[in-house]
């Protein structure tokens, strides 16, 4: 199958249960004939702990001896600055129910011809076998999930769950069950111990035919020829009218549902696509089957697939948390959070290449949505104005709480230019420019470097203090220190943006001073990039992290075209860097770095390390460790973006064809990548050559690059010439040849 999977059995594990999503609502789906269950999940639940009303502490007054501290020398200073405070992790992400029609073992505990399959152009989930058959989808058009099944004199019991792995024992659990004309209405209602607030599921059970009675603590349905069952989820304080939430329930069958929802997400999955000629042999294969088979092709065809579907079903109120929108248990690892040092950015590093909108727009909302909370973080930390992000966020708050002496992420400042950074990629793809809440934004960021880079170094240069490398920390010293390289890097960025994308503001040429006094980056003993640009502060290579390389990837403020020798460098730490634990957000992160570098095998060598390592589950969602443990979608979601940066790069000004194919991609098509100098582009690549087709929506002058192995030949236009001079609505064609 080139866009869906399919297994030859039902899921046993949670973590194997197909998905579906609308960016709201998630479902998990087993397909199990004798008990056709399905976990709900919301975007918006969250478990209160305690962490919910918490406001960062009043630290400020107590900056300016910190750095005294560090700039004099003393590599420990920040280990008391917040020290005292609990770690508190965010409220933790959990699973609302499960629906269940349960028919009973026996008969149906092994069947001949079953099929489990989701189909990734429709997001429906089907499992079948003789004449039964269950449909799962969650309605972009309605914002419910839909389950039909059908089998001739259908007999279960139907009934909502609470009952999952985790779940705290003293939640407060109601139920509802009203028999109607069309078959009943079911409801549950949840409450979290120690309080008012919690979240109820409505269902509506439709009936085709047979006999519907009240049955312990749902409904038995016999002789039915089909069931429908409609549900939503609401999280509120207090018990919402159940009369009214059951109203709300859209009323249709399930094949208009079903005929509703299609053109949404069609048109949303269908914009992009990744082909590989040598996949045919593998396309029929399961999923489990094709996992045994680390170097097909058409695995890694089928994961970049999957990687879109999982990317887009999970962004929408919300951009995927560390789970995506699925979970099957109340214990989270990691409390499910969206954890942005790097695991949301490397999830949504395709949204704009891929054509993917909807997952910039679900970004947004979540950014946009804490400004307010970034800016008491910026003021009672720093003393400073405008914002700061947090490390880690549930989706409600985001006032930083993560106070820890081993990851002092409180001291991390770099995280809101490395946030808005996807948003303003999305808007260089759309329009060249971002737009005024954006704009709005990045000046926000600019304002508070204003405000914080106070301090110098010997030399008269800025001096960025206290600083943080995510998650790293240098061999001789502390976590907080001073001019972690990427610290530097975000600083440079915010300050030079805000001034291009403002330059009427009062200060734009207060940040474009500012960025120029920087200090430099640093090239160490070992020909590396220095991940800190401080006098003896020395290297600590075997780490996940790979936050210092922030300005080749996604900057590209340290590039092969601009600066070689900073790009050798860069190059040089890739090659000293380990890869610690083995997470798959750090292989992944490594092939996006690779990439941007042009070194191919490298780029094999991280992806062959996610493929082989047994990262994923059979439902092609991935894990955070090998042996499928902890489950987690930054492989799942980040690999399209790997696989993309391999064979297009853009830029506002330049464009990049096959920079770094890995030797398994011989030969394919990837269609419908969005650039970000404003065109569509679709590549199709073998070993003796390659065509580009460019479809620009405005026009644009970029500078044309290809990978080592590649030399342009023609163009549409007639001779290959660089700079590339494009014209909105007139398409080129780019024919290049293999040296």
């Amino acid at each position: 199958m080139n866009d869906g999977t399919w297994e030859p059995c039902p899921a046993t594990r949670w973590e194997d249960a197909f998905l579906s999503g609308n960016g709201r609502h998630g479902a998990m789906v087993y397909g199990d004939p004798a008990d056709d269950r399905v976990i709900v999940n919301h975007h918006t639940l969250v478990r209160p702990n305690g962490s919910e009303d918490l406001r960062p502490p009043e630290l400020a007054d107590r900056l300016g001896r910190l750095q005294d501290a560090l700039l004099s020398g003393d590599t420990r200073a920040a280990e008391d600055f917040g020290a005292g405070r609990p770690l508190m992790w965010v409220q933790p992400f959990h699973p609302a129910f499960r629906t269940s029609v349960r028919r009973g073992r026996g008969l149906h505990d092994a069947v001949a011809g079953y099929r489990r399959e989701v189909d990734f152009t429709t997001g429906e989930v089907t499992a079948s076998y003789e004449a039964w058959r269950s449909s799962v989808f969650v309605s972009r058009a309605d914002d419910v999930i839909v389950q039909h099944v059908t089998d001739p004199g259908l007999t279960a019991d139907v009934f909502l769950d609470p009952c999952l792995p985790g779940a705290p024992a003293r939640l407060a659990v109601g139920r509802s069950t009203v028999l109607t004309p069309e078959g009943a209405h079911l409801a549950l209602r949840v409450g979290y111990p120690g309080g008012g607030l919690g979240y109820t599921g409505v269902t509506v059970a439709r009936v085709d035919g047979g006999r519907v009675s009240v049955s312990g603590e749902g409904i038995r349905v016999e002789g039915a020829r089909s069931l429908t069952l409609i549900t939503r989820v609401v999280r509120s304080a207090g018990h919402p009218d159940l009369t009214e939430l059951w109203a709300a329930l859209p009323r249709e069958d399930h094949a208009t549902l079903l005929a509703r929802h299609l053109p949404p997400h069609r048109t949303a999955y269908g914009r992009a696509s990744f082909v590989l000629r040598d996949a045919a042999p593998g396309r029929e294969l399961s999923g489990s089957d094709l996992l045994r088979a680390p170097e097909s092709p058409a695995l890694l065809e089928r994961l970049f697939a999957a990687g879109r579907y999982h990317l887009l079903s999970s962004s929408g109120l919300l951009p995927p948390r560390l789970t995506g929108l699925w979970t099957g248990d109340w214990d989270t690892a990691w409390s499910g959070a969206f954890t942005t040092n790097a695991n949301l950015n490397l999830q949504i590093a395709s949204a704009a290449a891929a054509a993917l909108p909807e997952v910039a727009e679900a970004h947004a909302s979540l950014v946009y949505g804490q400004l307010a909370d970034w800016r008491d973080n910026a003021r009672a930390l720093f003393g400073a104005r405008g914002v700061v992000a947090p490390s880690h966020t549930d989706g409600e708050s985001g006032h930083t709480r993560h106070f820890q002496r081993a990851y002092p992420l409180h001291l991390w400042t770099a995280g809101a230019d490395w946030l808005l950074q996807p948003l303003l990629e999305h808007a260089e793809v759309a329009t060249g420019s971002p737009d005024t809440a954006l704009t709005a934004a990045l000046v926000e960021v600019a304002v508070f470097y204003e405000d914080f880079l106070s301090r110098e170094d010997g030399s008269g240069n800025v001096a960025v203090v206290p600083s943080y490398s995510p998650e790293n920390r240098p061999a001789n010293a502390s976590w907080g220190t001073v001019n972690a390289t990427m610290d530097i890097a975000a600083a440079r960025h915010a300050l030079t943006t805000a001034a291009e994308h403002a330059p009427g503001h009062p200060s734009a040429g207060v940040w474009r001073s500012l960025a120029a006094r920087l200090p430099a980056y640093t090239v160490n003993e070992d020909g590396a990039l220095a991940e800190w640009a401080w006098p003896g502060l020395r290297e600590t290579y075997d780490h996940r992290h790979l936050s210092h390389l922030y300005p080749v990837w996604p900057l590209d403020g340290i590039n092969p075209y601009d600066t070689p020798e900073l790009a050798t460098a860069a190059h040089r730490a890739l090659e000293l860097r380990g890869s610690e634990n083995d997470s798959a957000h750090g292989h992944l992160h490594h092939a996006l770095i690779a990439a941007r570098l042009r070194d191919p095998s490298r780029v094999a060598a991280a992806l062959g390390a996610v493929l082989g390592g047994d990262f994923f589950h059979d439902s092609l969602m991935s894990a955070h460790y090998p042996a499928r443990n902890v489950y987690n979608a930054d492989a799942a979601h980040t690999l399209p973006a790997a696989v993309i940066e391999s064979l297009v790069q853009s830029a506002p000004g330049r464009l990049v064809l096959l920079p770094a194919v890995p030797a398994a991609c011989r030969e394919g098509e990837l269609r419908g990548v969005r650039t970000r100098f404003g065109a569509h582009l679709d590549l199709s690549w073998s070993e003796t050559g390659a065509t580009a087709v460019l479809r620009p929506t405005r026009d644009a002058r970029v500078d044309l690059r290809t990978g080592d192995g590649f030399a342009l030949t023609e163009t549409s236009a007639g001779r290959p010439k660089a700079p590339l001079e494009l014209t909105a609505g007139v398409d080129r064609v780019l024919t290049l040849e293999a040296r």
